[in-house]
């Protein structure tokens, strides 16, 4: 059995703690300073935090590579495992050229630019991110908004704020799954806390999307669409991961924000002409007039018709518990840790959920998929195949980043950062969204954020007597907000919308709202720390 030690460096909390900060400040520096691919970034930090538990902490070696493994397979199932099946199922929608016929479909909902926008970045970006995540939505709600007719930057810039809100809850709920995993706090905890915080962001971002877009006119003239619209997003997200599945929080809250949006009646007065031509700057697509036979417009939308009806069933006790039948738990080999204070750590068992995980359920929607759009299986493999060689680097650098979390938590290097950190003490509520923040800017995303940081900020917490639980969130919520300065994301943008190499102009119209949008996550969790707004928690 190996037994974490917190001072393992010349009995020194703050030497151990420098020590086991060196692979997090590896990969920050060799990402965000270098600016080294991130797959490679994380194969050097994996090498760095194995190196550190080996030789610093006494690992054995064995149980160092056996514990880095365990996080390369929950890295592979269940995260990358839905990332796949998301994007497999939006690559045969391209295919059959239903995606067309969507985006036609949102461009004939509203002629005016700021309900385009509030339509395609807010909610279907937010769908797309609770599909799959990952840069997914930036890159396909930029190409939309360029084709609907906007200028270039701007459409970038409304995908990039526009992918905030739903983050925490991106990719089927990974995020907090994650969280969930490394952190050994119950997931519809985690999950609850975090559905009390990003909720408050999705009351603001619309408003700041009809400014982005149109400026004082455009929230003088439709702040109560885009009100009704983010209060009724909040609700949803709100009500999904307190009460519901954290999986369905961004899928539900899409389609209550898109539908009480359609419902206002001024989303759906034509705009002023002053509006379209100062607004719509670039080249509208041609075929945006082209009619679509309804038939063909129900077969685009339902794929992901197809995945609100599979988890929606999926989570009906009944149902629920025969899928959790499936599941299979075990004793990972050559692991056997215990924590400083004798007690065996979570790490030492393996849970695999082979049905009841989010990415067999959008296997099965893809299946299902295939057969509405007329898919032949041939095809159908062939296009999964596609996706899986698409996401390689990605798959590397999510494997390599679960590998490194599990290191330094299963070795005891974030406990040790968590101890030293607690001596922020009241002020660690205010760091804690700056640290998640942080993480997902050079990371590019919350998963790998949370996987990073979430177990260190929970040490921190019950060091310094604060709330586990909302710290933990604290790190997702606050991270969500570093998404649109990500170098990854902002890459992505540029490449969508013919705008390579400009990366650094969208930084600069990004990053305040950025700022200032973290600013009001960190003083919500203060908030929520002190008896101030510690009612909003569960």
């Amino acid at each position: 059995m190996y037994v974490q030690e917190l001072e393992p460096v010349a009995d020194s909390l703050g030497l151990s703690a420098l020590i086991a900060t060196l692979p997090l400040v590896l990969v920050l520096v060799l990402l965000g300073g270098v600016r080294m691919k991130a797959h490679h970034a994380g194969l050097i930090g994996l090498a760095a935090a194995a190196l550190v538990a080996w030789l610093a902490y006494g690992m054995p070696f064995g149980q160092t590579l056996s514990g880095a493994a365990q996080g390369a397979a929950f890295g592979l199932f269940p995260i990358m495992w839905i990332v796949v099946n998301a994007l497999w199922v939006y690559r045969m929608t391209v295919h059959t050229q239903h995606f067309d016929i969507l985006r036609r479909s949102f461009g004939r909902l509203s002629d005016d630019p700021r309900i385009q926008a509030l339509v395609v970045a807010f909610c279907f970006g937010a769908l797309l991110e609770a599909l799959a995540g990952f840069g997914a939505p930036v890159a396909i709600c930029a190409v939309m908004l360029v084709a609907l007719g906007f200028e270039p930057v701007r459409a970038a810039v409304v995908a990039l704020v526009a992918n905030t809100a739903p983050v925490a809850f991106g990719a089927m709920g990974t995020p907090v799954v994650t969280l969930a995993q490394v952190t050994e706090l119950p997931l519809d905890t985690v999950a609850s806390v975090v559905g009390r915080q990003t909720p408050l962001l999705a009351l603001v971002v619309p408003l700041v999307l009809v400014g982005l877009v149109d400026g004082r006119r455009g929230l003088r003239e439709t702040w109560i669409p885009a009100v009704v619209c983010g209060t009724a997003f909040a609700v949803g997200q709100f009500v999904a991961s307190n009460y519901v599945s954290a999986q369905l929080a961004d899928i539900g809250a899409a389609l209550l924000g898109a539908a009480a949006l359609v419902a206002v009646p001024q989303a759906r007065r034509p705009a002023a002409e002053p509006v379209r031509a100062a607004v719509l700057t670039g080249a509208r697509s041609e075929d945006l007039d082209e009619e679509d036979p309804r038939r063909e417009v129900v077969r685009a939308y339902a794929p992901y018709a197809l995945i609100v009806a599979i988890f929606s069933i999926a989570q009906i006790p009944v149902v629920k518990d025969w899928l959790a039948g499936a599941t299979r738990t075990f004793d990972w080999p050559f692991l056997d840790v215990a924590n400083p204070d004798g007690d065996p750590v979570g790490g030492n068992i393996f849970t695999w959920p082979i049905v009841s995980t989010g990415g067999t359920l959008v296997l099965l929607a893809g299946v299902c998929t295939a057969a509405v759009l007329g898919v032949h299986a041939r095809v159908a493999v062939k296009e999964w195949v596609a996706t899986v060689y698409e996401l390689r680097f990605a798959i590397l650098t999510v494997t390599s980043v679960l590998g490194l979390a599990y290191v330094m938590n299963l070795s005891g290097q974030a406990a040790t950062i968590g101890h030293f950190v607690a001596a922020a003490g009241a002020g660690l509520a205010f760091l804690s969204p700056v640290l998640g923040w942080f993480g997902v800017a050079v990371s590019g995303s919350d998963t790998s954020a949370n996987a990073l940081f979430g177990a260190l900020q929970v040490s921190a917490a019950r060091e310094s007597g604060l709330s586990p639980e909302l710290l933990a969130a604290a790190n997702s919520s606050g991270g969500v907000l570093g998404k649109m300065i990500s170098p990854q994301n902002l890459t992505i943008a540029c490449a969508a919308v013919g705008l390579a190499g400009r990366e650094g102009d969208l930084l600069r119209k990004v990053l305040p709202w950025s700022l200032g949008l973290l600013l009001v996550m960190c003083l919500i969790v203060v908030g929520q720390s002190t008896p101030v707004l510690d009612w909003m928690l569960p």
